[in-house]
């Protein structure tokens, strides 16, 4: 007696890929990389433990912004404005400035730099343009991703994003302070810091509120779809 033949079964393989990074414009990749070498050394050569702490935090927030940027494609404006920030907040802990320029009792560093006492430190213009930068990313983020249209209610969701990221940029100086010794000030400075983050998030939500529709520089083109043919 021959019992049941046991039939072969198609075997089944899942293979997980990587969605491909979109096109980044090399002169920004090439920048980011100079920069961040060249600050970081820096930081190491000055001992500025808190900058070394910046950089390690940054190449994280880097990694995290590719991974987005993955996702739903970043225009290069979005890209640069970035950049210019993370540039700008680097050099602003490692180029030292003469003290006559430096209230206070802070470092003599280009984030304490004041021209004149009536006009804000570097710090605070840097809070300023970063996270008006910050908030044109979400407003990018939150547009790519819910297929959002373009108006108010998407520009009061991206700044209260960028207004979130202003928070979370405090606390993460304030982590520092417990680490190491820092240029990050009091009470005052945060309050400051704030304030500025809250002109750059509403200024960039007032721009994106106005920005011109154009295509995506990334984006790939649809395919046209065909008609079937027709049956006799």
């Amino acid at each position: 007696m021959i019992g049941p033949t046991t039939q072969p079964h198609d075997i089944h393989y899942t293979v997980y890929m990587t969605r491909p990074l979109p096109p980044v414009p090399k002169g920004l990749t090439l920048f980011v990389l100079a920069f961040m070498s060249l600050t970081t050394l820096a930081a190491l050569n000055q001992g500025n433990n808190e900058f070394l702490f910046y950089s390690v935090t940054l190449l994280l927030i880097i990694y995290i912004l590719v991974e987005i940027h993955r996702k739903i494609r970043f225009t290069n404006t979005a890209l640069w404005l970035l950049t210019i920030w993370g540039f700008l907040h680097m050099i602003g802990g490692t180029i030292p400035v003469s003290p006559e320029f430096v209230p206070g009792d802070g470092s003599a560093v280009l984030y304490s730099f004041r021209l004149r006492p009536d006009l804000p430190r570097y710090d605070q213009i840097i809070h300023a343009f970063g996270f008006f930068s910050a908030t044109v990313a979400c407003w990018e983020i939150v547009k790519s991703s819910l297929n959002a249209k373009q108006g108010l209610a998407l520009s009061i969701i991206a700044v209260l994003m960028g207004m979130g990221l202003g928070a979370l940029n405090e606390v993460l100086e304030f982590i520092a302070t417990r680490f190491t010794d820092t240029n990050v000030g009091g009470y005052v400075n945060t309050g400051w810091d704030l304030v500025s983050n809250t002109i750059g998030t509403v200024s960039a939500g007032i721009w994106c509120l106005n920005r011109q529709p154009h295509p995506h520089p990334n984006a790939i083109p649809a395919v046209p779809k065909k008609d079937p043919p027709k049956t006799p």
